[in-house]
């Protein structure tokens, strides 16, 4: 298989990162949508990013990080995504890392997440690195499963963050 290269998506790759998230949205039946222009607004900005995978010229998985503005120093992680055939390369534990430490060397102390009970390899990979369950953060129709985790060593678990 080609080496993964994982890097913090430009401008120059927007529309190309938009299009990987409209082959997620399709594969997990996504109903809430972004827009070309809050896609922009949402994650090329200070403070928020999305990842790609690269295998050779193929963007082949995606991850996206926004403020999460209910909550204070969190950030959601967003559109986790791996093509079929580059699962199990290791392109999902090497994105979610990436955002991760952008996460954390950008102030953040939480991540979190939503997510839908007929994930569950999803749900099994998120668990195996770190993340843990919690109360429901937004309204999303879809999520039933809602997902925390502390980034930053300071952090308390039992703390409320909101």
């Amino acid at each position: 298989m080609t080496e993964l290269r994982i890097f913090r998506a430009g401008e120059q790759e927007r529309e190309a990162a938009f299009r990987i998230v409209e082959e997620y949205n399709q594969a997990v039946n996504v109903v809430v949508r972004d827009s070309p222009e809050s896609f922009a607004k949402d994650y090329f900005q200070a403070g928020a990013g999305f990842w790609l995978a690269q295998a050779g010229k193929q963007f082949v998985g995606c991850i996206a990080l926004r403020r999460l503005h209910t909550h204070q120093q969190a950030g959601e992680i967003k559109r986790l995504y791996v093509r079929p055939e580059y699962r199990g390369s290791g392109a999902a534990g090497a994105l979610l890392d990436a955002l991760e430490r952008y996460a954390e060397s950008s102030g953040y102390w939480w991540l979190y997440l939503d997510s839908k009970d007929d994930l569950q390899a999803a749900l099994r990979f998120y668990r195996r690195h770190g993340y843990e369950p919690c109360e429901p953060y937004n309204r999303n129709p879809q999520a039933t499963i809602f997902m925390r985790k502390a980034v930053h060593p300071q952090a308390n678990p039992r703390q409320s963050t909101g």
